[in-house]
């Protein structure tokens, strides 16, 4: 298997491991969603920010410098897994005692229970974190399929039927803790790899001058992009909130699945080939046309349907999240280029690098959002697609020098497949007018704009559509044979 069939088949056995878990998450949040107001529903937003920012001190930087490191042994796996361990004990022990101060930030003393149950989640996931860079390292990401398989099911069980029995807030907090321990449990019994009692100072200190940077950027850009729903939570209405994290949710569904899944299989691959520049800038250049071709259809398809879809499934009290939902969309379409870009980074081991990006990149960002804070949630919803379209010239910027792959040609590579999706996306809205029942118009309008998306696509012969064709007959062909 050559490294580009490598690559795919590894982002297949990650994007349907990331379905599984997300689709429990989603279908929970539609019946808690559909049982709560959105007044309600408010402080589950305010508690996803926060676990969102205890997630990053789970890896503490040093899981990236597993894999980028090339002559990695078990000595520097066991160090990590040591201090992980102990790490996410010391976090948790100082959220546990911080938790009163935290509620009353927020306002609402019933938060206290909620984030100190939910913060155990950061010890399970330290304890299987080295785990999963040992499946990320050696590419064999048909393990997070099995062991997430067992955790959604269980957890889909727990939380919804929580849910139904009227718990609130509870039933996502629960279903949350069955699933990362589930994960956790089966990780451990289907990866080989075990610790050896062996801890090096050295070792760490080491990974640690790369780590470090990542985790500092990690942690910025996840204050930064939470910061919009903290800024909203203070000085606008919990409904105001709820239905700029609910217009949130759906694109980010569809990040977390497809650009989650190639994130998390690009970086391992690209690390292999760091010293060969002409290859890497291949592997960048084909990650952002596959993954864009995979995403914006998507994305822009979404947006087209998004009024009926939230009549569908969250009843007309979400209708305000509509325009929302549609900004995102159009955020999230570009992300592919800034993973694509901040991989290769990561890649060449210019963590510096990555780190200073990501402190232009909030610095603009405040900068933009600033001015719009007490206009609207509307203006601060654009003024975050605005600056996520800044951040890909940032972050792209490097990368001429470094791989000789500049931002323009970046852009240029994705705006054939951007106006396809466009094209397509016109077409589905107004199909909206002409049918009248709901569940009908719906059909229509995904089949027509499936039909319309990948017959462009295969009349202008776009390259990413071309391989991806390549890739399937000849996986069909290797199955046949079997």
């Amino acid at each position: 298997m050559d490294r580009k069939e490598q690559v795919v088949s590894n982002l297949i056995w990650r994007f349907m491991e990331r379905c599984g878990a997300q689709l429990v998450s989603f279908v929970v949040s539609i019946v808690l969603a559909r049982l709560l107001m959105p007044e309600e529903y408010g402080r589950v937003a305010l508690i996803t920010v926060f676990i969102s920012v205890l997630n990053v001190f789970v890896d503490s930087g040093f899981g990236n410098a597993l894999i980028q490191k090339k002559n990695a042994d078990n000595k520097d796996f066991s160090t990590v897994f040591f201090f992980n361990i102990v790490f996410c004990i010391l976090i948790y022990m100082a959220i546990l005692l911080s938790a009163p101060s935290i509620a009353s930030f927020y306002r609402d003393k019933t938060l206290v229970p909620l984030i100190r149950i939910l913060s155990l989640t950061i010890v399970i996931s330290g304890v299987k974190n080295v785990q999963q860079v040992y499946v990320m390292k050696h590419l064999v990401f048909k393990k997070f399929f099995y062991s997430t398989l067992f955790g959604t099911i269980l957890s889909a069980f727990v939380g919804i039927i929580m849910a139904m029995q009227g718990y609130g807030v509870w039933a996502l907090v629960f279903q949350h803790l069955t699933n990362t321990f589930v994960d956790m449990c089966i990780l451990w019994i289907t990866v080989k790899w075990r610790p050896e009692f062996y801890f090096s100072y050295t070792r760490l200190k080491e990974m640690f001058f790369f780590g470090y940077k990542l985790l500092i950027s990690s942690l910025m850009n996840n204050i930064y992009t939470n910061f919009r729903q903290l800024i909203i939570g203070k000085f606008y209405s919990s409904s105001d909130l709820a239905y700029y994290n609910k217009g949130k949710q759906f694109p980010y569904l569809i990040v977390q699945n497809v650009n989650t899944s190639i994130d998390s299989v690009l970086f391992p691959v690209m690390s292999k080939v760091q010293d060969d520049q002409e290859d890497l800038k291949k592997m960048v250049r084909l990650s952002i046309k596959v993954s864009s071709f995979v995403m914006w259809p998507l994305l822009i398809g979404l947006a087209a349907v998004s009024e009926t879809l939230i009549r569908l499934l969250l009843t007309e009290k979400w209708i305000p999240c509509v325009p929302y939902l549609i900004i995102f969309c159009l955020v999230c379409g570009w992300y592919p280029i800034q993973t694509a870009n901040l991989n290769a980074i990561k890649a060449v081991g210019r963590s510096d690098i990555f780190l200073k990006l990501e402190i232009l990149q909030s610095v603009c960002g405040i900068a933009l959002l600033l001015p719009v804070i007490h206009k609207g949630v509307w203006y601060i919803a654009v003024m975050f697609l605005v600056s996520s379209i800044l951040n890909c010239v940032i972050i792209a910027y490097p990368n001429k020098r470094l791989i000789g792959y500049g931002w323009i040609i970046q852009f240029c590579d994705v705006m054939s497949v951007l106006f396809l999706s466009i094209g397509m996306g016109i077409v589905v809205y107004l199909i909206g007018y002409f049918i009248g029942n709901i569940w009908m118009r719906l059909f229509v309008q995904v089949l027509t704009g499936a039909c319309i998306y990948l017959l462009g696509a295969a009349v202008f012969r776009f390259e990413a559509f071309c391989f991806i064709i390549r890739i399937l007959k000849r996986k069909l062909l290797c199955g046949r044979k079997k």
